[in-house]
């Protein structure tokens, strides 16, 4: 299969068959935008307070003041989330005539719990999880780890989408993986409590990320050089993106959570057609032995774009003795030898980065100052610019640089945002959307590079082990956040020293820019990675390095 994209050089770059899989592989990805983040706005915590029942009979004046004040994390005085003055006592005050803060001192006035319940605001919201099922006060630690459930589902999905997808074909796991995800989210909308709910969240987690990778592989393996990278850096991340922004915009007009989820996920149902337009990956079909198929689409491909195909595309007798001879991949040959170990445990340890700096600051936009809404849009317009830069760096610079550069840049923002004076909110909150903008690009050039250092036969298990990998990060980020509520700079410190020191880190890689895809495992790049690109390592055979000698002068006269 080495010759793979010469075999079909004849289809052109950017023909009609080019930009049916691209454009259509992108839409399959704007639905994981509505639901990644959508537990930004399901499960944000309202204004609230210990409720007063009616039935006890205060005066307007006790009724008021039945709530302490207690000191919150911007140093201000705010009405008591969770306590309230033992209603007998104030009862008991109110009956004698006496006035608080006149005939009696509050702070000598026992509190207890909110023992009837709470009362939420509802300028915002008119539901949530929080306050429909009460997860505040002694239950605010099932918050976070409703986030922290929802991504353990994409970390299971991450560990067995790689593995479906390189023996079962990406587009079934594709199409499969996006009905999980389009018809649990739509059952979550009947959840009757919270752990059916998030029993529900867990197996949508595991469907969004098994579509994502498999339509991200889908499209690097059909694509030509050019056309992937593009694809592969800009194209499902900017669709991805544009869910993001449309999450906020939706979310403004329906505040009651059911709803919100209702609406989000009904597009969802759209895809299901596009499996009569987007064909399975050639490369994963010869892998397989499965000439015919693989010949035929691409006949179909030469067809949509209007170019008499060659008499024959590829050697079946070649693929199929080779599909024979290879052996079958598995998540453990991504630590068997030395090499690809390296790589891989590096590129693990990058990939949990910024997962953790990616959602953390992806959740914390309703902690920021100003209007929800209008936060997190802003934390996906960001996001915009980045995946183009992300492609602009892939087209033109070095990949090592362009991880290192970008992973400093967003560590340094963030570890910078402790320096800035309380007056000066605008800017820090310039800052943190700087830190998601360098995190946003890094991702999209990560997602790419990882797709471009590993194998055909193992490059959808790499790509859904790093994804795997990295769900450590993205269950522990909603923990981040959690630290708020000791230190609001603590979270900013932890994860720009995270990120500074994953920039480090990712120098330690091989370098890819320019190297036509791997096929197999001894056609990987040596780690670490210097300056000098090796097309193949010392195990190569003869033949496999006058193939690599050929490309290489081919690519040079061009």
């Amino acid at each position: 299969m080495s010759d793979y994209e010469d075999a079909t050089t004849f289809l052109g770059e950017w023909g009609r068959f080019q930009q049916q899989v691209f454009f259509l592989l992108c839409l399959t990805v704007v639905p994981n935008g509505f639901t990644a983040l959508s537990i930004v706005f399901l499960a944000d915590t309202p204004r609230h307070h210990c409720v007063v029942p009616a039935r006890v009979n205060l005066t307007a004046a006790w009724r008021n003041s039945s709530i302490p004040l207690e000191v919150d994390s911007g140093g201000e005085l705010v009405p008591s989330k969770c306590l309230r003055y033992k209603l007998d006592d104030l009862l008991s005050f109110s009956e004698r005539g006496l006035m608080p803060g006149v005939d009696v001192n509050l702070t000598e006035v026992p509190k207890e719990g909110c023992l009837d319940g709470w009362d939420y605001d509802q300028s915002v919201y008119i539901s949530t999880i929080i306050s429909e099922w009460d997860l505040v006060c002694d239950n605010r630690w099932k918050n976070p780890l409703t986030s922290s459930v929802y991504f353990g589902g994409v970390l299971a999905g991450s560990v067995i989408s790689g593995q479906l997808s390189d023996r079962y074909g990406r587009k079934i796991v594709l199409f499969v993986t996006m009905a999980v995800q389009t018809v649990f989210a739509l059952i979550t909308v009947a959840s009757p409590s919270w752990p059916v709910f998030c029993a529900l969240f867990f197996v949508v987690g595991l469907g969004h990320i098994s579509n994502y990778v498999s339509a991200f592989v889908l499209g690097t393996e059909i694509l030509g050089p050019r056309v992937r990278t593009i694809f592969s850096t800009m194209g499902v991340s900017v669709f991805f993106g544009a869910g993001y922004m449309l999450l906020p915009l939706v979310g403004f007009f329906i505040r009651n959570w059911r709803m919100l989820i209702l609406t989000l996920n009904l597009p969802g149902l759209l895809c299901f057609p596009l499996w009569w337009f987007i064909p399975e990956s050639p490369r994963w079909l010869l892998s397989q032995g499965r000439v015919e198929e693989a010949e035929a689409i691409v006949r179909d491909a030469a067809r949509k774009n209007k170019i008499e195909p060659p008499p024959v595309i590829f050697s079946p007798p070649q693929y199929k003795r080779q599909s024979k001879e290879r052996t079958t991949h598995n998540i453990c040959d991504l630590l068997r030898s030395r090499n690809i170990r390296g790589i891989s445990l590096t590129l693990w340890l990058v990939w949990n980065t910024l997962t953790i700096g990616y959602f953390a600051l992806s959740l914390n936009t309703v902690n920021l100052h100003g209007n929800a809404y209008f936060n997190c849009f802003l934390s996906a317009l960001v996001e915009l610019p980045a995946y183009t830069l992300s492609w602009v760096l892939f087209r033109w610079v070095s990949r090592r640089l362009s991880i290192f550069s970008t992973l400093t840049m967003g560590g340094l923002s963030l570890l910078f945002i402790q320096l800035i004076p309380a007056n000066l909110i605008p800017l820090a909150i310039t800052l943190e959307m700087m830190g998601k903008f360098a995190v946003s690009t890094a991702f999209a050039v990560v997602y790419a590079y990882t797709a471009e250092v590993y194998p055909t036969v193992l490059r959808n298990t790499a790509i859904g082990t790093c994804s795997m990998a990295s769900r450590i990060g993205s269950i522990t980020a909603p923990y981040f956040i959690y630290l708020r509520s000791y230190s609001v700079s603590l979270p900013y410190i932890l994860m720009g020293s995270l990120m500074a020191l994953a920039g480090l880190l990712s120098l330690l890689l091989p370098e890819s820019y320019g190297m036509p895809l791997p096929d197999t495992i001894t056609h990987m790049q040596h780690f670490p990675g210097c300056c000098q690109k090796t097309p193949y390592t010392a195990t190569h055979t003869e033949e496999d390095k006058d193939i690599s000698r050929e490309k290489i002068q081919l690519k040079l006269e061009q």
